[in-house]
């Protein structure tokens, strides 16, 4: 099958998105389909405001068009609400094609956290973008009722996995910190509430991994915390092995990718009770949840290791592949 992938996120990004996106479409091609992914490497580019790690492709359809005319696609699945998407999403809808769209991050709500603009705003737009696609995916139940809600149709489901043999139980001497060591993985940005998990009162150490527009402001108001910058592959995975606890103070994702990826680790997880740990922590005996973060991180610390790694080897990338394929709405 000639699969179209249409997305603004790609590498270089390091976020959940990406490594979702980037391991499907390793397992499509692994089982013989033929996948164009349409990033922003492929046009003129501007930095996102607030985000200049992030590059937009600028003025985008005729490109867009060409790429997808030349490749013919069989499947042409949308996976972001920018430029790219916009201008896939023209051309479907010119065409009469279908075509499916996934929903990975709370646009609405990370505006709202840089501007005070209501997400009632953002979710309008995120409605008439998804509106006449075919499947929407979303990673988790909460999400999809959420989503619902406001009154966005034809919602299915779409887990996510991890790579277990990469994200693994290892030698803790990645950091050389008093223990326990409390431990961040993400984007270093207002959105992801880092300050939640900066500001406790906690023994031991904290580490951020991680890049991204508040890193050198954070690093200037707490020397205390080890901040290593980002980290790929198997350095990524040293990291998180290294760590005691994983703390994921975020409010606004719709899955947390790094939770599964610290959990492969045999880190249990500490989190406040939303969306994402709700459907991936809660009531697997994997990690805490409370309002008050700071007792979810002593309570998480007594759970054992092997819990943690156990209960993520049941995600499976291969299965989350084929969930994707599946839900495909195939052309002609």
């Amino acid at each position: 099958m000639r699969i179209a992938l249409v997305t603004d996120a790609w590498v270089p990004q390091i976020n959940g998105v990406v490594r979702t996106l980037s391991r499907i479409v390793e397992e499509l091609r692994a089982d013989g389909h033929e996948v164009l992914v349409v990033s922003p490497e492929k046009f003129r580019t501007v930095p996102c405001p607030t985000y200049p790690e992030i590059r937009l492709a600028v003025w985008p359809f005729a490109g867009v068009r060409r790429l997808l005319d030349d490749f013919g696609p069989e499947a042409i699945h949308i996976a972001t609400e920018a430029p790219l998407g916009w201008a896939a999403r023209r051309y479907c809808r010119k065409r009469g094609l279908p075509f499916t769209t996934s929903f990975h991050t709370r646009f609405p709500e990370y505006v709202q956290a840089r501007t005070r603009l209501p997400p009632a705003l953002g979710y309008a737009v995120i409605r008439r973008f998804h509106k006449p696609a075919a499947r929407i995916m979303v990673a988790t139940k909460t999400i999809h009722d959420e989503l619902e809600k406001r009154g966005i149709p034809r919602l299915v489901m779409w887990s996510r996995g991890v790579d277990t043999q990469l994200f693994r139980p290892q030698a803790k001497d990645a950091l050389d910190l008093p223990r326990p060591i409390h431990l961040y993985v993400g984007r270093v940005a207002v959105e992801k509430n880092i300050h939640a998990f900066l500001d406790l009162d906690l023994p031991g150490s904290k580490a951020v991994v991680g890049g991204g527009p508040m890193l050198d402001e954070l690093r200037r108001q707490y020397p205390g915390v080890a901040f290593v910058g980002p980290k790929q592959g198997e350095d990524l995975a040293r990291h998180y092995a290294a760590g005691d606890v994983f703390v994921f103070p975020s409010k606004t994702d719709t899955f947390g990718l790094v939770m599964l990826e610290a959990l492969a680790c045999g880190l249990p997880v500490a989190a406040y009770p939303v969306p994402g740990p709700l459907d991936v922590i809660d009531g697997h005996g994997i990690g805490v949840l409370d309002e008050d973060l700071g007792k979810a991180v002593a309570a998480a610390r007594e759970i054992p290791s092997e819990h943690c790694r156990n209960f993520a080897l049941s995600f499976s990338w291969r299965n989350c592949a084929r969930q994707f394929l599946a839900y495909l709405e195939p052309i002609g």
